[in-house]
């Protein structure tokens, strides 16, 4: 038997999204502004942050890709990476393969410095958990997890619309159903708007 969404339950489903997506966007944004600080405390600049995070997570990248993500020109791109570099955030390598090929990767200080600025975040996370009670802890747990199911269904049912997002989507993680103790009611995907961090203009 098919069944209808009444005008009145989507706009109730519409008013709870946008409520969920406004409360998030303001706890990630006090983070982000505390991070912020961190980093002008420890001298990095954000363009240098968010060359050093995608790197974390690819390890290395070709000169061109980093240019791509950073919207900038090659020699802008290069301008920011002789910087990194001179600072021993980062360092040039070639494949053996082909010697052509320039890859651009994290050193460990660039990846300390990175667990560094990030510690602040983590710290503010933990004793603010603490403040929740169980309960809260454990809806907190299920939703972010339904969300995160949510996002990588979004994600795989259009690649050609978030190709560059999907290469961020965290492959690997057991299924929601198979992990212990949750037991997962099937919610039907449904696009949703979301903001990634700005990287700052593209220098310094």
């Amino acid at each position: 038997m098919q069944t209808f969404t009444s005008p009145a339950g989507a706009d109730d489903r519409r008013k709870a999204a946008e409520e969920a997506v406004a409360g998030l966007g303001r706890a990630v944004g006090s983070l982000r502004c505390a991070g912020s600080q961190r980093l002008v405390r420890l001298g990095i600049s954000m363009t240098h942050f968010h060359v050093l995070t995608l790197l974390r997570h690819h390890d290395a990248m070709p000169m061109g890709r980093l240019a791509d993500i950073l919207d900038a020109s090659m020699s802008s791109a290069t301008g920011i990476i002789d910087r990194m570099e001179e600072r021993g955030l980062v360092e040039r390598v070639r494949v053996p393969d082909d010697r052509r090929v320039v890859l651009v990767r994290p050193t460990q200080a660039g990846l300390d410095l990175v667990d560094e600025a990030e510690l602040v975040k983590s710290t503010v996370i933990a004793t603010a958990l603490e403040r929740m009670t169980v309960e809260q802890l454990e809806g907190l747990s299920i939703a972010t997890a339904d969300l995160r199911v949510a996002i990588e269904a979004e994600l795989a049912a259009a690649p050609e619309r978030y190709a560059d997002l999907a290469q961020c989507s965290h492959a690997g993680h057991a299924p929601l159903d198979a992990r212990p103790g949750h037991h997962h009611a099937a919610h039907p995907a449904h696009p949703a708007a979301t903001a990634s961090p700005d990287p700052g203009p593209a220098g310094a």
